[in-house]
């Protein structure tokens, strides 16, 4: 079945993501010790978080709608497990707003050393949060952006029409 061939890539897919994220952290930590600063700098530590904490949300989604597709059911999620992303939602802004001030905190602290390094990971978490609950920003095959280019332009996220939809019935 394509569909739940889809839904399974796209769910291992961002849990592979924050995985291997993680681990190049990590690794980075232990075998580049210059690099230090930039990774445990807690601007740096912050955003990174934030990024895994979406990546996971993706990864979540993904798989609740491939378990229902494995089990024969619509993959349209229940209400319930909307309101978990509508919470992960409202608490990804509030994660993402405290993050200009810690922009702030950077600059006063540290100035502009890593800076650089904070804002990629900030604009990921961004580019994330607005590709899961706004519009869609990745299309991965030929025929994804062949459509993107047809409709001159993009569309609302799987999750951002869910959200929406269970929030008028």
């Amino acid at each position: 079945m394509k569909v739940k061939r889809k839904l399974f890539c796209l769910w291992t897919g961002e849990l592979t993501a924050a995985l291997v994220f993680a681990a190049l952290w990590v690794g980075y930590l232990n075998e580049f010790p210059h690099l230090g600063f930039y990774l445990t700098t807690f601007s740096s530590v912050y955003a990174f978080i934030i990024l895994e904490f979406i990546l996971f949300q993706g990864s979540l989604y993904w798989f609740m709608k491939w378990r229902r597709v494995s089990r024969k059911e619509d993959s349209h999620l229940p209400s319930s497990y909307i309101q978990l992303f509508l919470l992960f939602k409202k608490l990804n802004i509030i994660l993402l707003a405290l993050g200009l001030g810690v922009l702030i905190y950077h600059c006063v602290q540290l100035g502009v050393k890593g800076l650089a390094f904070f804002l990629g990971l900030y604009a990921f978490a961004w580019i994330e949060y607005i590709n899961y609950y706004v519009i869609r920003l990745s299309y991965q095959s030929p025929s994804e952006i062949k459509e993107f280019f047809e409709k001159k332009g993009f569309k609302r996220s799987i999750l951002a029409r869910e959200i929406d939809k269970n929030q008028r019935v």
